[in-house]
This record gives structure tokens, C-alpha cells and sequence, in this order.
């Protein structure tokens, strides 16, 4: 864990430079806006340890699977966002010394992320080797107002001297990821070309055709005129820019505004690109940048005021839920259905920057309660869009008749992990996607839903399962063999209780929907079966696994088994371990981590978690206390499960550690993995932690239901959800509990197990509450 950043409730402060930190930074003080992303890279020259990275949504590469060995069933390729123009360039140089913070002198640096207004602003004073001081204030921003723009306002002062200034606004194409296979670059210049303050760049990819035009606008201004000073217009392979000459004394004040526009030929034409970008980055230079920085503050009020968290007497708290929804919120969007959420989104190259299981069993809540409804259903239609790909990738592995098994690792429906425990043997994921409908459905009441898209999508995963389980004559039961769980710390098992539940939950669920649907939309079931050429005896094998399903139990512990033989491990605790070796991946043999009991995340709580109305808090209880015990929660996702689970048992000191772990993980690098990007898809388990854990949130019956508490630390909080065209702001303190109606809409409520009607702009009070 690493502490180096100030608390404050709506910003993220770094004070002072240390080059140590320099990775952590640009993960940490990462900006986006849904469509692209940039980390916190330095605009001038840095010449120590960076990871440059600017990334637009969608656009990706199908690098070559790298195994030692090939096996039947692998993916052909490893599917990663690509590192794209770098338009953050400027680059400066004073009497021909250029400006370098690992090699001047600096004082006063100051890095804020303004998260209330969505920009990044940073200061401070470098000394060259001969004497001269400048100071330097930067501020830029991706706009959430104009998805293709963003602006940079780079303004250096002269403190001691007079000399020549060059001072060189650039695009460069010519950038690399860290994790290309033999350091191979992934890009082709298609066309370039720089005029006085302007300049563009039209990149493809070598394979794909992805086509990116990157255009600059630029202005200078010195102590506070515009100037045209004298300059060079440099055009080299991939590589544009514009060099500004200038005579300076002490005292004077020079500010470049760049402009930059970047679009791609996922909304475009390629023929348009190079028009349409220019055309955008000259409208947001006539705008300028105060303009556009008003617009952006204004986007961002409107996502606060849906989406913020309040927290008072506990800053580190509130620092830590306003970055992770900050976070989100720069990650997607919703306006594209072609597009999902990366575990490190925009922050990062790591995990390829492609959609994993988090999507669904993490952060559709998050955008079900903060966003319209239409954003939650853009997430499930990706996964309906790629049923096809899904069921490829199933006959892939050998299963037939429509089965799909939905990648653990994708960006068009294709398998593109290269991990054999992992590709192979991770099939939780496909329950973890059912469940998503369900959630859907449940939280919105659009059930229309089912009918449309979401039962094509449920019995093709629900025939998956009738073919992956076995039947066990011994054990005269189903039993599903060579599996991974969440807990990736455990490989190849037998029988692990999480996959086994969820299976058979997935085949409930969708014999349910089918009866639903038998009711409300016969036409849309008889089309369906038609569709998929659904037998009737297909129904009769599902009862029988939902019957007969073998769950690892073990009855003196009154627990569910992670797997079979679990308990055959040494069963130690975390408080026996040296607390040195954590985290265990870091610093244990992967043959040491798989023979020990510890646990990456608990499977057992995350199927607790999912399906926790059909067990009884006893049971939940139980099987908490034995887990979290053992858990390392080198998951990022793990801790929030936790607080939930924590929260619902009565444990409201744990479940307050949890949220504190998991809402600063990566503020205070909890994992020491944040410089490869922040943990984006945990970040909505973060909000899952206060809203369902402390809120007590839960819809059930098409009622929404409210048990919340106050957490010891704090001495109120609140959040807001919209819920079925109602927007609820629910607000608990030391005088009892509040929920306004801020809409037009009545709602049934349930608090503390006792029913409410809140009309449209109506108000509740509750003067009990409980207290954590």
C-alpha cells in the first residue's frame, strides 16, 4: 500500500515530484470520456520511466496468441487496445535546454485532478543546469460535451532570465504498446500534413483497417496577446508539428492552446476523416478554451447530479467513491452498443483493454441506477450481438446444437484469451451473463426485454450447460469436472460450488422466463423455439440437472466446498501470514499459491452474493466468516462482494473495511498493480459497496427495498438512483433517514421491511435507523 496523495473531497492532489510515483500518477490521474482516453503523461519531454498511452474506444488490434505449446480450442489471436497518436506532445526548450523533469531541478509540482469539473490542471518550477527557473502551468481535458475533442492550455513564466523560448505542439503516430509481442508497431501513416498552427494525422492499422485522423489546432499568446511568432512546420513519417520561436525576458508569460480533434472510421467514412477532424479541431479553436472548458463542467454536473455519493466526517471515504464514479463514468458512455468496458478502461494497457465477466457481475448495477435505462440495456445487447461468435466458440471446443459459451476475454465475440485454465476452464463467465439479464429485467421491469433478446441468449447458455456437466453413476448426479472458479488461485478443479450453482440457477431461470414468456408473448416463444429449433426434451434433461446437481458440501463446518477436497488443503488463515508475502502472486510460486487454501476472491460469497435470497442469513453467515478468512482479496473485485455480504450478515466493521479497501485501492495501491492502469470494472464494486452494502438495496417483487445503516465514521451519506423513471435520493444521518422523490413518478418502497407508497416529489422520514 503506498500513500502519497493529499484527501480531499472532490480532488485528487499530488504534492511534489517524485519520480517514483511518476507510473502510479498517469494510471491515477487518467482522463476519458467513453469514446477515448488518455493517461496522465507529461505534454513536455520526460526521459524517465512512462507508460505513454492514448486510446480510442473500439479500436484494437488481433496481436498473434503467443503459447508454448498450440492446443485445440485456442484463440487465434490476443485482441488489445491499441496505443494510439499521441497528441499530448509539447515539447520546450529554453537557449537550447530542454525542458525534462528527470533532469532539471523541480520545486513547488503540483498534480490536481479536479473530479466536480472533469479536468486535469499541474504546476511547478524547474531549474535548468545552468540557473534559469520557469514555472509551468498546465490544464487539459477531454470533453464529455464533444466526445471527439479535447484542449490543452500549456502556459510557461519566465522568473530569471531572458534567452530564446522554442516551444514545439506535435502529433506523433509513431508510438508503441508495451505488451506487442517482439515490440512490434501496429500502425500505418495513410496521409499527413502541417500548416501554420495546424496539422493532421491519418493512421490505419496493419491489420483490421482501423482508420484514426488526429488534427491539431494551435495558439499562442504571450502575457496574454495573441502573437504569430516565427516558425518551422515539420512533417516527418508519422509525425507532425509545428516549432514556435520566441524571445523572452524575465517575467514574461508564454500559453500555448492545442486543440486536438481525433476521429475514427468506426463513425466515419474514411474518405470524411481527414475533413471531418480538421473541421472539428478548427470549430473547437474558434470556441476557445474557457468556452469549452464551461461546456465541460457543465457535462459533468449533470453526471454528478445523478450519480454523486455524499459523505460526511470521513474525507478519505469521499475522495475515494467520487474517484472510482468519476472513473466509470469516463470509461462508458452507453451511447454505442458496439462497445463495452475494459478492466483497466482508458488508464492502461493491461488485460488488453478487452470485456471480461466484470461487465455483468459488477458494473451493470452501477449503470442501472445512475444512468438511463438505455445504457444498461446497450451493455446486455454487445453480449446479444456476439450470441453468434458465442456459439462458434462453443462448437470450437466441441459443443453443438446452438450451445454458446461467451468469451472470457473479448472485443467482437471472439475468444482472445491465451490462457488454457482460463479459456478453457473459466465457464463461470456464461452464468455470470444470465444473471445479468435477470438483474436487468428484475431492476427495470422490461420484460419485453426477454422476449426480444434475452431467452435466445438464455437457452443458448442453458445448452451449454446440459453438455458440460457429466453424470456420475457413483454419485448417481451431475457433476461438472476441470473448472476454474473467480478464485483463479485454484485451477482445474472438480465440481467447484460457485460454477455448479450457477449452472443450475441459469437453467431455472430460464424455464422460468420460458413459462413467463408461454403467458405474456406466446407469438415471441413460438418464434423462438422455431428460431433456435428448441425440442420439448431439451426441458426434460434441464429438470434433471436442476434435480440431481452435485454440490461439495462439508456438513461438520456447515459450509459449501470451494470444490471437491478443498478442506484436504492446510487450512491456515491470513492473520497467520507473513504479512511480507503479500500480495502471494508477487511473491509465492504459482505451484505455492495452488497447493495453499488461500483465495484470490471466494467463490462460494460470489455465489452467495448473486443469489443470496435463496439462502438463509445463518447459512450466509457461516459461510462468510470461514471464507474471508482465507481470502487475500487479490482480486480487485473481491472486496466489495465482501462488504456486501458483510453488511447483509450485521458486520458493519468489515463491511467498512471492505469498502475502504476497495474504494482507495487504487488511490493507495492496495494491490501494487495500479501503474499498469486503474482497476476500472472493481471500481463499480466500490459504489456496489455503499448502495447495496450500507444502502441495503435490493429490488424484489417490483418493489425496491432499503435496509440501510450508518457506518461508526461517518455522520451522514447519500446517493441517488433512478429507478423505473423515478429518481430517489436517499440520504441517512445521525436524525433518522430520508428518501425524496425528486420525479414525477410514484414508487412502492420497502424500508426496514415495512411498505411505503413515495409519491411523485414526495418525501419519506424515518427516524430509526441502524447504526454500524
Amino acid at each position: 500500500m503506498k500513500q502519497y496523495l493529499e484527501h480531499h473531497p472532490w480532488k485528487i492532489i499530488e504534492p511534489g515530484f517524485d519520480s517514483e510515483n511518476q507510473l502510479l500518477s498517469e494510471s491515477i490521474f487518467s482522463l476519458g470520456n467513453g469514446y477515448m482516453g488518455q493517461r496522465a503523461n507529461f505534454e513536455e519531454e520526460y526521459s524517465g520511466e512512462t507508460l505513454q498511452g492514448n486510446y480510442m474506444a473500439g479500436v484494437y488490434y488481433p496481436d498473434k496468441t503467443v503459447v508454448g505449446w498450440w492446443k485445440i480450442g485456442y484463440p487465434e489471436y490476443f485482441a488489445k487496445v491499441l496505443n494510439s497518436t499521441n497528441w499530448l506532445g509539447i515539447d520546450i526548450k529554453v537557449d537550447g535546454q530542454v525542458l525534462d523533469l528527470a533532469k532539471c531541478r523541480v520545486e513547488k509540482f503540483q498534480r490536481i485532478l479536479n473530479m466536480k469539473e472533469g479536468y486535469l490542471s499541474r504546476e511547478f518550477i524547474a531549474e535548468f543546469s545552468n540557473g534559469n527557473r520557469l514555472k509551468v502551468n498546465a490544464c487539459r481535458f477531454i470533453s464529455m460535451a464533444r466526445p471527439e475533442i479535447a484542449a490543452i492550455r500549456y502556459s510557461v513564466k519566465v522568473l530569471n532570465f531572458e534567452g530564446k523560448l522554442e516551444i514545439t505542439p506535435y502529433l506523433d503516430g509513431d508510438v508503441i504498446n508495451q505488451d506487442a509481442n517482439y515490440g512490434e508497431k501496429f500502425w500505418d501513416q495513410v496521409a499527413g500534413d502541417v500548416n501554420d498552427g495546424r496539422g493532421y494525422l491519418l493512421l490505419k492499422t496493419k491489420k483490421l483497417d482501423f482508420h484514426i485522423c488526429t488534427a491539431m489546432d494551435c495558439q499562442i499568446r504571450k502575457n496574454g496577446q495573441e502573437l504569430r511568432p516565427d516558425l518551422d512546420k515539420i512533417k516527418n513519417e508519422k509525425y507532425i508539428a509545428n516549432k514556435y520561436f520566441l524571445d523572452i525576458q524575465q517575467n514574461d508569460e508564454v500559453t500555448l492552446f492545442k486543440y486536438i480533434a481525433s476521429t475514427s472510421s468506426r463513425y466515419y467514412q474514411v474518405g470524411e476523416l481527414i475533413d471531418e477532424t480538421s473541421c472539428q479541431s478548427r470549430k473547437a479553436a474558434e470556441l476557445g478554451f474557457d468556452n469549452l472548458l464551461a461546456e465541460q463542467s457543465a457535462a459533468w454536473g449533470e453526471i454528478w447530479q445523478k450519480s454523486d455519493i455524499k459523505i460526511e466526517g470521513d474525507t478519505a471515504a469521499q475522495q475515494g467513491i467520487r474517484f472510482n464514479i468519476f472513473q466509470l463514468n469516463q470509461t462508458y458512455t452507453g451511447e454505442d452498443e458496439r462497445l463495452n468496458i475494459g478492466p483497466k478502461g482508458f488508464t492502461g494497457e493491461k488485460y488488453g483493454g478487452s470485456t471480461y465477466w466484470d461487465t455483468e457481475g459488477f458494473c451493470l448495477p452501477f449503470y442501472l441506477s445512475t444512468a438511463d435505462q438505455s445504457v444498461a440495456k446497450n451493455l446486455l445487447l454487445y453480449r446479444y450481438r456476439h450470441l453468434e461468435k458465442a456459439q462458434e466458440n462453443a462448437a470450437r471446443l466441441g459443443f453443438s446444437g446452438g450451445a454458446a459459451l461467451y468469451p472470457m476475454v473479448t472485443m467482437n465475440g471472439e475468444e482472445s484469451h491465451n490462457e488454457w485454465e482460463i479459456t478453457f476452464e473459466e465457464i463461470h463467465r456464461n452464468g455470470a451473463i444470465a444473471y445479468a439479464i435477470y438483474n436487468y429485467v428484475n431492476y427495470t421491469g422490461d420484460y419485453s426485454y426477454l422476449a426480444d433478446y434475452g431467452l435466445e441468449v438464455l437457452i443458448a447458455i442453458a445448452r451449454f450447460w446440459a453438455q458440460r456437466v457429466n453424470y456420475s453413476e457413483k454419485k448417481n448426479k451431475y457433476v461438472i469436472l476441470g473448472v476454474t472458479g473467480p478464485n483463479e488461485y485454484e485451477n482445474n478443479v472438480n465440481n467447484n460450488w460457485y460454477t455448479n450453482r450457477i449452472a443450475v440457477w441459469t437453467l431455472e431461470y430460464t424455464l422460468e422466463v420460458m413459462d413467463y414468456l408461454e403467458q405474456e408473448y406466446p407469438e415471441s416463444l413460438a418464434k423462438i423455439k422455431e428460431k433456435v429449433s428448441f425440442k420439448p426434451e431439451e426441458i426434460n434433461k434441464w429438470h434433471d440437472i436442476i434435480n440431481k446437481m452435485y454440490y461439495p458440501i462439508d456438513e461438520e463446518e456447515g459450509i459449501f466446498l470451494q470444490q471437491d477436497n478443498y478442506l484436504d488443503k492446510e487450512q491456515l488463515l491470513l492473520s497467520e501470514l507473513d504479512r511480507g508475502d503479500l500480495p502471494l502472486n508477487q511473491h509465492w510460486s504459482w505451484d505455492r499459491i495452488l497447493r495453499s487454501c488461500f483465495l484470490k476472491q471466494a467463490d462460494v460469497l460470489q455465489g452467495l452474493y448473486f443469489l443470496e435470497d435463496k439462502y438463509d442469513l445463518e447459512t450466509i453467515r457461516r459461510n462468510f466468516r470461514f471464507y474471508e478468512a482465507r481470502t487475500v482479496h487479490e482480486s480487485s473485485l473481491s472486496p466489495s462482494v465482501h462488504a456486501v455480504l458483510a453488511a447483509k450478515i450485521g458486520d458493519y466493521q468489515k463491511a467498512y473495511e471492505m469498502y475502504l479497501r476497495t474504494s482507495r485501492l487504487d488511490l493507495d495501491n492496495y494491490n501494487n498493480d495500479t501503474e499498469d492502469g486503474c482497476h476500472i470494472t472493481s471500481m463499480a464494486g466500490t459504489w456496489l459497496a455503499i448502495v447495496q452494502g450500507f444502502g441495503g438495496l435490493r429490488v424484489r417483487d417490483n418493489t425496491l427495498i432499503l435496509n440501510p445503516f450508518l457506518p461508526e465514521k461517518w455522520s451522514s451519506y447519500s446517493f441517488k438512483i433512478n429507478y423505473r423513471g423515478a429518481l430517489v435520493n436517499i440520504m441517512v444521518g445521525l436524525e433518522g433517514l430520508t428518501i425524496q422523490n425528486e420525479s414525477k413518478n410514484d414508487i412502492e418502497i420497502k424500508v426496514y421491511d415495512k411498505e411505503y407508497h413515495l409519491a411523485g416529489d414526495g418525501q419519506l422520514k424515518i427516524k430509526d435507523y441502524k447504526q454500524g
